[in-house]
């Protein structure tokens, strides 16, 4: 009858369990010296022989002729324990006998001297799982049993066993056995059983073992039965799984945002036989080595995988941030615990893999940040876009001005006609990105005469004096210009203060940098909840009432509110130093001039550079 291999190698003596030296010579040397304890409790993961060593313990304290701490295995109690026909080395399984009542059956019989033996020896797999009341009745027995009788108590939860029971124990933790020593068994079993197994799909075995050497046998027994030589590539027929090259053009297509070409990719994988979740599994180790290497690049080389080499490795990681790498483990991590509740896995994979592809579709803070990151990259082409000479960009994302091979062309003072008055100057080379514009060169003018910056203005009304030509250079003063004809002055140049606009200056108040100004004003007295409604409106103050232009009735009914409007109230009247009303409408408001839509993205961008996400 064919035995599997994990039975059938099972290391018999304590020279023959791999990877856990540390172990296996402390209990040869009490086994050697007659020290051995009366309680043991060996805990780890699954595979790693913790079973075994238990057995071999027993057969190495009632062995007639031991070697050097391990059981000669010819002895008849060595033999009678090997086959079972021993009851004084009994196994359970506490899974199946976790009641209290079967545990005082087990104390009442352990009193009684072995039979065929020198120790009774009781061997309790997965402890964890007894009852509290099964753990209480076993206390008093395990704390002072009789000479004859020894416990081994196995575990893979020890968290769940209680400290009354730790305390009465020797512990003893397997660890994971390495890759290379799962590869080198793996191959010696391979040779003595007339398997073809080649080097690489030792190393494929070994990795999908984790550690487990039983686990490692068990697909080796899988393998083989399907026959043939077995290579990386029958390994990765027989189980169902993508491969190494597969899975690399899997996640190319997940970091180029290329969702089609990634859902086509794993529907051939799908049609091919593989398993969703195995699938979803190897991207997540993909990316844990991804992530190790940028995160740890010098040390980390001893936590990776080894199943991609250097060269793939730096393909993938050129085009993966950290926090887009920690983003792809975290949902990874998430769709394959929830692959095991699902109805459709396969639906489930692909909605996992149109989350890895756009942040934005996740529906958290991620999408948010998704989106942030977006403008930011907006934001940094937006010169190009413009048309304005590339700048570059200091640590902090502000905008820093080129150096210029030659310097702005200033155009000098001419006569031109009134038409012309409305146009703005016009420069040969724009200046540099964040640098304000130079002014043009202007006659000089007594200071009685009305001042410079009102000229701007005079182009929005055009008077005679504004359409003549400026006056010649000339040491005599020139003549003051008369109240009545100049253009009203700006309320924000005139003065500093908030309220020395004059009525007549409604109209000119009422620009778009007016509205900017006293929003700006506003949100120091209002709530957050209120600022960015407020940033999406328009103003226009014009004959003592302000026209305050929602783009929506949503915005409009956020901001119809007496906090929100008594602050505009209050402020607009300051700075048009007379009584205003206020007013909500939704609309788009005035047209704005093309400065003025440029100052607005200007003023945009600057929010956006001193944003930062934490």
């Amino acid at each position: 009858m064919y035995q599997a291999l994990y039975r059938k190698w099972r290391p018999k003596t304590f020279s023959d369990v791999i990877g856990q030296a540390h172990i296996t010579e402390t209990l040869k040397r009490q086994v050697a010296e007659g020290r051995t304890s009366h309680a043991y409790l060996f805990t780890g993961t699954r595979g790693t022989g913790k079973t075994t060593c238990a057995k071999i313990l027993a057969k190495a304290v009632n062995c007639e002729n031991p070697q050097d701490g391990d059981p000669c295995n010819r002895c008849p109690s060595c033999l009678g324990i090997e086959n079972g026909t021993f009851l004084d080395v009994l196994e359970l399984d506490a899974a199946s006998n976790n009641g209290v009542d079967q545990v005082r059956a087990l104390r009442d019989e352990a009193i009684y001297s072995p039979a065929n033996v020198k120790k009774r020896v009781y061997i309790v797999d997965e402890v964890h799982m007894l009852s509290v009341a099964a753990f209480n009745a076993l206390l008093k027995i395990l704390e002072e049993p009789p000479e004859h009788l020894m416990f081994i108590l196995a575990t893979t939860e020890l968290h769940k066993v209680p400290a009354t029971i730790l305390s009465r124990c020797q512990r003893y933790s397997f660890k994971r056995i390495l890759p290379r020593e799962v590869a080198g068994r793996l191959s010696y079993v391979a040779q003595q059983e007339g398997i073809d197994l080649h080097a690489d799909g030792a190393e494929l075995l070994s990795r999908l073992a984790d550690g487990a050497l039983r686990d490692g046998l068990s697909l080796l027994d899988q393998c083989a039965a399907a026959g043939g030589v077995i290579d990386a590539t029958a390994v990765l027929d027989v189980l169902g799984l993508a491969g190494n090259i597969q899975t690399a053009q899997l996640m190319e297509h997940i970091l180029q945002r290329d969702a089609q070409s990634a859902l086509l990719l794993l529907n051939r994988l799908y049609d091919g036989g593989k398993d969703v979740g195995a699938v979803l599994s190897e991207l997540s180790v993909l990316t844990r080595d991804l992530l190790l290497r940028r995160t740890a690049p010098e040390g980390g080389a001893a936590l990776l995988s080894g199943g991609y080499d250097s060269a793939a490795l730096d393909k993938l990681q050129k085009d993966a941030s950290g926090s887009r790498l920690l983003y792809l483990a975290t949902t990874l991590q998430r769709a394959s615990a929830d692959l095991y509740y699902s109805s459709n896995r396969r639906t489930d994979a692909e909605l996992c893999l149109l989350r890895l592809c756009d942040e934005s579709l996740s529906g958290d803070l991620t999408a948010l940040t998704a989106r942030i990151q977006k403008l930011e990259d907006t934001l940094e082409r937006l010169p190009a876009l413009l048309g304005r000479n590339p700048a570059e960009r200091n640590g902090q994302g502000r905008a820093v001005p080129a150096e210029k091979s030659t310097p702005p062309v200033k155009v000098p003072p001419v006569s031109r006609p009134a038409s012309a008055a409305k146009a703005p100057p016009v420069f040969e080379d724009s200046p540099p990105w964040g640098e304000e514009p130079p002014l043009p060169e202007e006659p000089p003018i007594d200071d009685r005469s009305a001042p410079p910056w009102e000229d701007a203005d005079a182009r929005f009304t055009p008077s005679p004096e504004a359409a003549a030509p400026p006056p010649e250079r000339m040491e005599a003063p020139v003549p003051a210009v008369s109240r009545e004809s100049a253009a009203p002055p700006s309320p924000e140049v005139s003065s500093p203060s908030l309220g020395t606009a004059s009525p007549a200056s409604s109209e000119s108040a009422g620009g778009a940098e007016w509205w900017h100004a006293l929003a700006e004003e506003c949100k120091g007295r209002l709530p957050p909840m209120y600022r960015v409604f407020l940033d999406r409106c328009s103003g226009e103050l014009k004959d003592g009432a302000l026209t305050v232009y929602a783009p929506d009735e949503i915005t409009k009914g956020r901001l119809d509110n007496d906090r929100v409007l008594g602050a505009l109230q209050e402020l607009s009247a300051l700075r048009a130093d007379g009584p205003v009303t206020v007013r909500l409408t939704v609309g788009s408001g005035p047209a704005s001039s093309p400065e003025d839509k440029l100052e607005d993205l200007i003023r945009r961008g600057s929010r956006l550079d001193n944003f930062t996400i934490r």
